[in-house]
């Protein structure tokens, strides 16, 4: 059955009441966050960097508390393996969180409407109590799951990668899957030059509408790797790489098809709707048009540096 009073908290999203808020944008996408306490508001330390003053925001955020979360309603569409479920109930969708820890039932449940701009976030007062695990509303992957399926709608996708921005502002981004050399790849830049790392493992990338027609755009995220960089900045995307191992720092040009291939595989798409893969790959498709793409297969040395630094399209 559903929430009715999370329901009708979702439909007075806009009207005020809120004691506390909070503001914060990744990757273009500005987040509010209101709550009846400053403890429902508070951003998780990997959030505090990318903290904004108040602004229009894209995705609304209502925290309550309800005694208890009781079984999910709906088709369930999407199970994590671990943490989260996901479930459709009409036009809305519903993220259902649990742990061992805090008992069976949900322990916080996230309402949201079709254009993931309205969203209420319950939390349940029966899982926490007498507990000495202290209640996180805004604990990852939160954050993480509400941009990456905004982006849907936005033109915009979260790559498996780490974004290098030299100190002229060339931005170049190097996507890999684990083990691909992501971290090698950001220690050995950050050793050679005074750059700007914006992540070291997952990065946004959309279309830079400040500039001219066709550019884009990549974001730091605060999903960080295990070099533990997370930019709030970005920077306008010159290249993209897509590492492997390999000998001899080859560079090879990839094909359109073979790009966007590439980087759906190295992509966080909501696949559990299938407009939300055909956006992916459309935007794919406008990304590999107007940023080349090469795959690098190269030695874990300055070598690899320098070869990127020699190399001219």
């Amino acid at each position: 059955m559903r929430s009715e009073v999370g329901y009708a908290r979702l439909e007075m999203h806009g009207a005020g009441g809120a004691a506390h808020r909070s503001e914060f944008r990744v990757g273009g996408v500005s987040v509010q966050v209101a709550g009846p306490s400053s403890g429902d508001v508070a951003l998780a330390s990997s959030l505090e960097p990318f903290r904004t003053d108040a602004c229009a925001s894209d995705i609304s955020i209502q925290v309550e508390w309800a005694e208890r979360l009781g079984p999910a309603a709906g088709q369930q569409l999407f199970d994590s393996g671990s943490l989260w479920r996901l479930y459709e109930d009409g036009a809305e969708f519903q993220f259902d969180f649990s742990a061992p820890i805090l008992g069976e039932q949900p322990y916080k449940r996230l309402l949201v409407d079709g254009q993931f701009r309205r969203v209420t976030l319950q939390m349940s007062a029966e899982c926490f109590a007498g507990r000495e695990y202290a209640a996180a509303p805004l604990e990852y992957p939160v954050d993480e799951l509400l941009i990456m399926h905004r982006l849907t709608q936005e033109k915009g996708i979260e790559l498996h990668s780490c974004g290098i921005v030299r100190p002229d502002g060339t931005g170049n981004l190097f996507v890999g899957h684990s083990g691909a050399g992501k971290s090698t790849t950001t220690r050995l830049w950050t050793a050679r030059e005074d750059v700007e790392v914006l992540s070291d493992d997952r990065i946004i990338v959309r279309r830079d509408e400040a500039a001219d027609s066709g550019r884009m755009r990549m974001y730091g995220t605060p999903w960080h790797g295990e070099a533990a960089y997370a930019s709030p900045g970005s920077a306008p995307l010159a290249r993209i790489f897509v590492l492997q191992h390999g000998r001899g720092n080859v560079l090879t040009r990839l094909s359109p098809g073979q790009a966007v291939a590439e980087l759906f595989a190295r992509s966080f798409v909501p696949f559990h709707r299938h407009e939300y893969v055909e956006s992916a790959l459309e935007f794919l498709q406008e990304l590999v048009d107007a940023v080349p793409c090469y795959r690098y297969a190269f030695e874990p040395t300055e070598a690899a540096v320098e070869r990127i630094l020699e190399f001219c399209d």
